[in-house]
């Protein structure tokens, strides 16, 4: 209240020293004093000379709770008993008890701007046909509008509600202005209608604050506003543009079923609390940029019909968007999530590029009916039965996303910014590729077409154990390759390996168990294992990327040998004999090491077994013998040859090694040596030149295997 009034004044209790100018409100026309300082005959008389719809003006007038109600009384509609006001101006006036205005009905301006409600403020079902004004008006308790009509303006900028304010169902048909209102308790709007624009701008909501169900026709502005607690928008109908820039939320804040039909700007919005947005449908642009969720945000089974502007977000929790369609989105982030972002079951309908940082990224029964590029930093991506109508890629991002030249923020993610896939079960693969990606986890049991995947880049594998094992009273060592997950599980399982403490690392040494180990039901058995090898290794050998596919051989080959069962599915008994045999002697023509060992230790035995048995103790000599045919002179000679004699006495000599050398050498390449044998050395020639140049080309496969390209 200005120190002196602008108009006429009472000045009722005016003190030249304390008080000059005393009681500052209006002066009844036709008298010196306000309402309030009246004598009762003259107040009586006032109040007797009103009719309901008389115009009044009472600025800075102090109403009692007696006065106000025989003031209201005065100015009753005679049909509906309710106060029937014209225009009525209570600027700057005073209420020190309850002022109960509900159901009036005002045909002409209201006007209570700057008055003070030092108790509870009624005004609930009154109607104001004119403009409406609370600017700056104090309200020390409660304050009711529910029901309220207001036709025309309605301004409560700069307006405090100490109390709670309830405004529920409330029509605002022209503009209404809380810019600068400060809300200290509980605020309800709900189902309110705001016809025309509807400004918040800088309010400041220290209790929680409901707009569950209100309906914003036009513009509805709530910049800079601050929720010290809860806020509900649930329902809510944003015909208009809606702007809700440099808000902040400090409590949880509720847009459920929200329907934004203008623009929608979240830009720069700090929400402390839970946010959830799930079933709003944004049908123009929903701005996001530079948005920071402390917690938990949920978008599920929001449509984004217009573009979805995520770039610069920071989710401290988990984001979850399962269920969301994204109709004309074509670039989805860089966004950066603390805990997990979820995109099970969204629907993707044109082309996107997806540019995330989360430590888990689910994309379970996730839809892209175009193609996709998926950017990803520190993630765990989860594909299982997704549905890809064209071409999706998912990468490893080397570099920190940039957005507006400048660099996100990733300090809420630590440790090494590789990406890993835990699964792609159930999703047709000719359309997935995955670059530079960390599949040691990755479950593939369950996928098709399998054999048309792309591995680009750096894609890694589980590796088979390390380190020497014991298998009974023999130490064995599992051989260095590249090895699926679904292996390790059925492995871990097949060996009764207890399932690791949650939270502890995984032994190099050892099998890692499966996620539902050690459920034999749900463990992929060998002839599924290999027939994912088999897809795999077809891909790489597509890709012209034979040494890679080497291990995947190795692998199915491994799995039809282990595969015991019975039935016509599986491997039979005498196949998976000569399986073992194939391992042992070459791995699967894969380990040239090994058929080398076992060439080298079969030309020993070979030569050991010739030097003591296979090579006669002397050359044996030729011998002629001369027939004479009856009846003439002529000579016939027959030349022959005495047998090899088994060797005596001493055998293993310098000479007798040199021998058993040449044979054995010859033996490798199929060459006969010429040598004279005895009958055992020959049967061990024999077996020498069918047994060493199979383990020679074992040993050449398996170097053509590897530097095949």
């Amino acid at each position: 209240m200005p120190s002196a009034p602008p108009w006429p004044h009472c000045a009722h209790g005016a003190d030249p020293a304390t008080d000059p100018v005393g009681c500052p409100g209006i002066r009844v026309p036709g008298h010196t004093a306000c309402l309030a300082h009246l004598t009762d005959t003259d107040r009586n008389a006032y109040l007797a000379s009103l009719a309901p719809g008389a115009d009044i003006d009472h600025r800075g007038t102090p109403f009692t709770e007696p006065l106000l109600t025989s003031l209201l009384y005065a100015l009753r509609h005679p049909t509906t008993q309710n106060p029937h006001l014209g225009d009525a101006r209570f600027d700057w006036a005073q209420f020190s008890g309850d002022a109960r205005f509900d159901w009036a009905q005002f045909s002409g301006d209201a006007g209570f701007n700057g008055a003070q409600f030092s108790r509870s403020a009624g005004f609930n079902g009154a109607q104001f046909s004119g403009d409406a004004g609370f600017d700056r008006a104090r309200f020390s308790r409660s304050a009711g509008f529910n029901r309220a009509q207001f036709s025309r303006s309605a301004g409560f900028n700069g307006a405090q509600f100490c109390g709670d304010a309830w405004f529920d169902t409330v029509q605002f048909s022209g503009g209404a202005g809380f810019d600068g209102a400060q809300f200290s308790g509980a605020a309800g709007f709900n189902g309110v209608q705001f016809s025309g624009d509807a400004r918040f701008g800088g309010v400041q909501f220290s209790g929680s604050a409901w707009f569950e169900g209100a309906q914003f026709s036009q513009f509805a502005g709530f910049n800079r506003v601050q929720f010290s607690r809860s806020a509900g928008f649930n329902r809510a109908q944003f015909c208009g543009n809606a702007w809700f820039g440099t808000v902040q939320f400090s409590g949880n804040a509720g847009f459920n079923r929200a329907q934004f039909c203008g623009d929608a700007g979240f830009d720069t919005v700090q929400f402390s609390g839970n946010a959830a947005f799930s079933g709003a449908q944004f049908s123009r642009v929903a701005g996001f940029e530079g948005v920071q969720f402390s917690r938990d945000a949920r978008f599920n089974g929001v449509q984004f019909s217009g573009d979805a502007r995520f770039g610069g977000v920071q989710f401290a929790g988990h984001a979850e968007f399962t269920g969301a369609r994204f109709v004309v989105l074509s670039w989805f982030g860089p966004m950066v999530c603390g805990q997990g972002v979820d995109l099970s079951g969204a629907v993707f309908e044109v082309p996107v590029t997806l540019e995330i940082a989360a430590r888990e990224v689910r994309c379970v029964r996730t839809r892209w009916e175009s193609t996709a590029t998926m950017r990803l930093r520190y993630a765990t991506a989860d594909l299982s039965h997704a549905v890809l109508s064209a071409p999706v890629a998912v990468n490893a991002h080397p570099t920190r996303f940039t957005t507006s030249d400048r660099s996100v923020d990733e300090s809420r993610l630590v440790g090494p910014a590789g990406v890993r896939v835990a699964s792609v079960q159930g999703v047709d693969a000719a359309h997935l590729v995955l670059t530079d990606t960390n599949l040691a986890g990755c479950l593939f049991v369950g996928a098709f077409h399998l054999d048309q995947l792309r591995l680009e880049g750096r894609c890694t594998f589980a590796p088979a154990p390390t380190g020497w094992h014991r298998r009974g009273i023999w130490p064995v060592r599992w051989t260095r390759r590249r090895t699926l997950a679904e292996e390790h599980h059925w492995r871990a399982l097949s060996a009764n390996q207890p399932a690791p403490a949650p939270g502890e690392v995984p032994s190099p040494r050892v099998w890692r168990t499966g996620p539902h180990h050690p459920d034999t039901d749900l463990t992929p058995d060998p002839e599924d294992v290999a027939a994912t090898y088999r897809q795999l290794r077809k891909a790489f050998e597509d890709g012209k990327n034979e040494p890679g596919a080497a291990d995947f051989y190795f692998g199915e080959m491994e799995m039809r040998r282990h595969n015991r069962r019975h039935d016509r599915t599986g491997t039979p008994p005498a196949e998976r004999g000569l399986l073992h045999g194939y391992w042992l002697l070459s791995g699967y023509g894969l380990r040239a090491s090994r058929a080398l060992g076992w060439l080298a230790a079969a030309m020993l035995v070979t030569i050991i077994l010739l030097m003591g048995f296979g090579i006669p103790q002397d050359s044996p000599k030729q011998k002629a013998t001369g027939t004479i045919p009856a009846g003439g002179g002529k000579v016939v000679f027959v030349i022959d040859k005495a047998d090899p004699q088994n060797p005596t006495g001493k055998r293993f000599t310098s000479k007798r090694f040199d021998k058993a050398l040449s044979v054995t050498l010859n033996s490798v390449v199929f060459r006969s040596s010429g040598q004279d044998l005895t009958t055992t050395g020959t049967y061990i020639e024999m077996t020498s030149r069918l047994l060493e140049p199979t383990l020679l080309a074992l040993a050449v496969l398996a170097v053509r295997g590897r530097i095949k390209r």
